[in-house]
């Protein structure tokens, strides 16, 4: 495992499928509203669905979470959801962008597609995420991140209703961190309270 204690972090990216509603509830419940570092999350979601996941997400978190559009500038305390039947993609500067490029994975929105677009953005300042969730979306934007210097965590398979997504993260890279989901939230808030410190000096 590499040395994060003096990293600073500009934003976190979360994949997750199957079981995605109750992880994401987990994962995002237990932070604070003035968490410091952006998140964006790519959920597989049926063509046809709505702004619900979101709005369900919203009632039940400290910090504002909302579907992801067009141009949207990221902003602490706040996670963003990738609409259905659009990949998620960021710009420089922090803002999002949408595309209704081919599926990637069999998945639009693609876990992949997030994750090489944030790499290549934020570097070593990302954190990414891999949970619950059927087939391998994610494995590569994993590694993504890893090569450009981000900090990886994936959900230990043996916790998550649905192993094959961080089962096959794990089969194409060693994370820096591999936990259940419990753990994930307290580990995201010790890596993102360097940057809240930082930002305050």
């Amino acid at each position: 495992m590499r040395n994060d204690n003096s990293r600073k972090f500009e934003a976190i990216v979360v994949g997750v499928s199957t079981g995605g509603v109750s992880a994401l509830r987990r994962l995002l419940g237990p932070l604070p509203a003035d968490f410091p570092v952006p998140i964006l999350i790519v959920s597989h979601l049926l063509p046809t669905a709505d702004s619900g996941l979101a709005d369900l997400l919203d009632q039940h978190c400290s910090i504002s979470v909302k579907e992801a559009d067009e141009q949207d500038l990221v902003k602490a305390g706040s996670a963003y959801l990738a609409p259905a039947n659009y990949h998620l993609l960021v710009e420089r500067g922090g803002r999002l962008a949408l595309s209704i490029d081919p599926p990637v994975n069999y998945a639009r929105p693609s876990v992949d597609v997030l994750f090489e677009s944030a790499s290549s953005v934020y570097g070593p300042g990302l954190i990414a995420v891999v949970l619950t969730g059927a087939g391998s979306d994610g494995s590569k934007g994993l590694l993504s991140v890893r090569k450009r210097g981000g900090i990886t965590i994936v959900q230990d398979p043996a916790d998550a209703e649905m192993n094959s997504m961080p089962g096959s993260a794990l089969q194409e890279m060693t994370p820096d961190h591999v936990a259940p989901l419990e753990k994930i939230p307290g580990l995201l808030m010790g890596l993102a309270q360097r940057t809240k410190e930082g930002s305050s000096t």
